[in-house]
Parts: C-alpha cells; sequence; structure tokens
C-alpha cells in the first residue's frame, strides 16, 4: 500500500470514528465472513495478529469471540481512531503502526486481513510476510472483492469511481447520501422482487444501518485503488506466499474468503 492511500484511509478513519457497533462490528458478520472455512469458536483462546485494522472493527469482533490476544497493524494516522475504539481491551490488544510487509515477528497462531489486500497493487510482500511471521500450522484468513458473480456492480462502481476521485470531498459526500437513500429503497424492493444481488441485499445490507452503509458507499466510491480478484488469483496469492491446503469461501457469490495453512503440526495438535 502506497504512502498516498494509507494518507487516505487515515483520513477516512478520522472522519468516520467509530462505525464498529450493530450487526457490523458483530460475530455473527465474522462468522458470515469467514463462512465454513473458519469457526470462529475457533478462536477462543487463541493468540491473532489483524493486518489493516482501520478504526478497529474486526479487532473489536476477534476479542468478542474469544481471541486471547490482538496484534493489532495499521499503518495510517488513523491508529489513534482504533485506539479509542478498541480501548476497552487495550490490556489484550499490540498496536503497530507499520505496513504488513513490514510486520515485525509477533506472537501469533491466526492472522486476519479483512479487506484490506484488495486496496494493495502488490500484496504479495505482505503475505509473504505473514507466513514468515506465522509458527508451523499457522493459519491466514483473507478476505478480499470478488469478481465472478460481480461484473454488473464492478462496472458501476469503476465508473462511479473515475468521477469521484476527481472531485472534492463535500460533493462526494453529497453523492454518498444520494446513492445511501437509492440503495435504502433497493434493499427494500428486493424483499419482493428478485432484483440482482438480491441475496446479498437481504441477508446482508439489511442488517446494516443506514450510517454504516453511508460508510461503505464512501469507502467504496473514495479508495484509489480496488482489485476484485477472480477465484483463481485469489488461490495463488496465498499459495505464491507459501501457504498450503488453501481453501476458498466464495461469499454470498459476490467476494472471496481464503484459508491458508503454514506447513508443519498444526497449533492444536501443538497445543501452542
Amino acid at each position: 500500500m502506497n504512502d498516498e492511500t494509507i494518507a487516505e484511509f487515515g483520513e477516512q478513519w478520522s472522519r468516520f470514528g467509530d462505525t464498529t457497533g450493530g450487526y457490523f462490528g458483530s460475530e455473527q458478520a465474522l462468522a458470515d465472513i469467514c463462512g465454513p472455512l473458519l469457526s470462529v469458536g475457533e478462536l477462543a483462546g487463541r493468540r491473532v495478529v489483524e493486518i489493516g485494522s482501520g478504526n478497529g472493527r474486526i479487532v473489536n469482533m476477534l476479542i468478542s469471540a474469544g481471541a486471547a490476544h490482538v496484534t493489532a497493524v495499521e499503518p495510517s494516522a488513523g491508529i489513534e481512531v482504533l485506539k479509542e475504539n478498541t480501548k476497552r481491551y487495550a490490556d489484550r490488544i499490540d498496536y503497530l503502526q507499520v505496513t504488513g510487509e513490514d510486520l515485525p515477528a509477533v506472537d501469533a497462531e491466526i492472522a486476519f486481513s479483512i479487506g484490506v489486500l484488495h486496496h494493495i497493487e502488490d500484496p504479495s510482500p505482505t503475505v509473504r510476510r505473514i507466513h514468515e511471521v506465522l509458527p508451523p500450522g499457522g493459519r491466514f484468513v483473507l478476505w478480499v472483492y470478488g469478481r465472478e458473480g460481480n461484473r454488473s456492480y464492478i462496472a458501476l462502481a469503476e465508473g462511479l469511481r473515475f468521477v469521484t476521485r476527481r472531485i472534492p470531498d463535500f460533493l462526494l459526500a453529497a453523492l454518498a447520501h444520494l446513492l445511501n437513500a437509492l440503495l435504502g429503497g433497493y434493499v427494500v424492493l428486493c424483499r419482493f422482487v428478485p432484483l440482482p444481488l438480491r441475496t446479498y441485499m437481504r441477508e446482508v445490507m439489511s442488517q446494516y444501518d443506514r450510517r454504516r452503509r453511508y460508510f461503505l458507499i464512501f469507502d467504496q466510491l473514495n479508495c484509489g485503488y480496488a482489485r476484485y480478484y477472480d477465484e483463481h488469483d485469489a488461490r495463488r496469492l496465498m499459495e505464491g506466499a507459501g501457504f498450503e491446503r488453501v481453501e476458498l469461501y466464495h461469499r454470498h457469490g459476490m467476494s472471496w474468503t481464503v484459508l491458508g495453512y503454514k506447513a508443519g503440526r498444526t497449533c492444536v495438535d501443538a497445543a501452542c
């Protein structure tokens, strides 16, 4: 992730502050992201590292699910927002203001990176570094935007982004509010009409309140770079860094959750 992108996300976390509550920041949402690849119950008592912790949403999810300790990695100035939003768990968190590829040695059995690597033009150094710091049998869970089943949305998002990357923030904010109102109506229609993305709208988007939907829209339109992975590329990213037994979950037919293991005795077998 380049310095400009890091700075942009830092500004975004500062702008939106705490959007970590409700279903958006719940264990249920984490379980939905992980799907069949990892049971949330397996986090109990585990030491975890999360790459790209943003405003702390995923960190709070992990600790709520029972993680004993989380190393939260956030390279931007948004780390101050992260600390504020996770302060009730501060005794179980280490905060590192570094990029993923510069991750120092950490004590972690499971690594997560949710919604981050698709904003990095070349995430391979980050994934390789995660592989290096995990113990034998350690697991890495990543979530990235998917290409399959998403082509109409991608065309719309990339077309809008061409414009929104060139307008001032106050106009972007106004556009995001307008799109949020339209999205709210679309979610309601999807309850009754078999529209595109109906399943995702009914099962996921309908559970977000207006403020969190606005945040997601602003996030999509504000980012400088976003890549949509197909199954082959998502698998290759993980295997190319040395991970084995790679499994993929096509979440709601729109995105990819990927699980990989570092070779060696598993943490369960080793009681690590």
